[in-house]
């Protein structure tokens, strides 16, 4: 059967045509990325896509969303849309519906990823294993977080919002980061440093230090000057980006009792030649009396190019919280 497959994140809503057999996802197709700044709603976005494909959608479909899947109305942090999950299959038309959280979709996507999707960043060589506990985490325009337990051959997804656990400094100048974005939020999470709008809050602080004036620099550009280290400011709120994003990996790990730990996004492929040399991996590793621990965790990159809607589909044909004839 063929199904609509549609990850809606804070800047972008990702629509494709997944082709399923015998509870296996056996293709993804037609994929198409819009903007959700172009778009009002999730339904006219759906039109949006139904109309570049030239042709009816199915009737059936696994939607992820970027914010968790509770209660009667589901409002994105960083997205504008209002999303009622009583009224999306009607909405859309759909007889058949599985709607879960964005990263609970990309934990879905590593249990059934092979091998080569999976590009290893650090720790002991090798698959990851078979039993335990996969933390699921990774930067975009938020920072997402989620668990994949491993039991008997089974798998069991756990969904979460880490990204919003406070985020907590380990030297001065993180000090000085968590004090100035202080100022301008009530309070200060892991999203509003490892994201990419964090990489212009650690920016800006570099700003401060070396008294230059602050702000008037576009996100875009940022990433693009800090990646190609074209300006020395820029490649330093990057490498601060690379320390954070290891501890706060490290942390997750930890609170997971994890036995593998798993980035994905766009964001951590963009910069996945810089992370083994960029302090990440001592910084994931750096959990005092727990180092040996940690140095045995297995970590690894999702080089999947759409982990969200493969892991989505995924959810549909296991039939997780999927309504039929809704």
């Amino acid at each position: 059967m063929e199904i609509v497959v549609a990850d809606i994140g804070g800047t972008h809503a990702r629509f494709g045509i997944a082709r399923l057999i015998d509870r296996r996802v056996v293709a993804l197709d037609d994929i198409v990325t819009l903007k959700t700044i172009e778009h009002a709603s999730l339904q006219t976005a759906w039109r949006a896509y139904a109309a570049k494909l030239g042709r009816a959608l199915p009737p059936a479909a696994g939607i992820a969303i970027a914010c968790p899947i509770i209660g009667d109305v589901l409002k994105l942090t960083n997205n504008p849309w209002v999303i009622r999950p009583s009224g999306i299959a009607a909405e859309l038309e759909l007889e058949a519906l599985t709607l879960i959280n964005d990263f609970g979709a990309v934990a879905h996507a590593v249990a059934r990823l092979s091998g080569a999707d999976l590009q290893h960043l650090a720790g002991p060589e090798g698959p990851l294993p078979g039993e335990g506990v996969i933390s699921i985490i990774g930067p975009g325009t938020g920072f997402g977080v989620a668990q994949l337990l491993r039991r008997n051959g089974h798998h069991v997804v756990i969904e979460s919002e880490g990204g919003h656990m406070d985020f907590a400094p380990l030297d001065s100048l993180e000090d000085r980061l968590l004090a100035g974005l202080r100022q301008r939020f009530r309070r200060v999470s892991v999203e509003r440093v490892v994201s990419g709008p964090g990489l212009v809050n650690i920016h800006e602080v570099l700003q401060a230090i070396e008294g230059q004036p602050i702000g008037g620099v576009d996100e875009k550009a940022l990433w693009a000057a800090a990646i190609e280290r074209a300006d020395p400011l820029a490649a330093a709120a990057l490498d601060r980006f690379c320390l954070c994003l290891g501890a706060i990996a490290g942390d997750i790990a930890l609170a997971h009792g994890a036995s593998g730990v798993v980035l994905s996004g766009g964001l951590v492929q963009r910069i996945e030649t810089l992370l083994p040399h960029s302090g990440f991996v001592e910084r994931f590793v750096a959990k005092g009396r727990f180092e040996r621990m940690m140095a045995a965790i297995p970590v690894k990159l999702v080089r999947h190019p759409h982990p969200g809607l493969f892991g989505v589909a995924v959810a549909f044909a296991e039939g997780e919280g999927r309504e039929e004839n809704a």
